[in-house]
């Protein structure tokens, strides 16, 4: 699992480079052959891993519809969390 725990680093990261309002999903953090080189099993807990970083820690992005193939969609809604 500490693979994964690189790879949610990694996508934490990208979100800096997200624009506010912009809409996404886990795979658009990484570039395209680097999605496809990723085993299915772990962007599958990559994806449950995110979206509870997500719910308990960001601030910054939320959560909204899945897509019709059942891929879960996050917005950027701030740059940085408000203190």
């Amino acid at each position: 699992m500490s693979d994964v725990n690189k790879l949610l680093e990694r996508a934490i990261y990208e979100i800096d480079f997200v624009e506010v309002d912009e809409i996404f999903l886990v795979k658009d953090l990484f570039k395209g052959y680097e999605w496809k080189r990723i085993p299915r099993s772990d962007r599958l807990l990559l994806g449950t891993l995110f979206l509870n970083y997500v719910n308990t820690v960001s601030g910054v992005i939320k959560p909204i519809e899945k897509t019709s193939s059942n891929q879960q969609q996050y917005k950027k809604i701030a740059d940085r969390i408000e203190k």
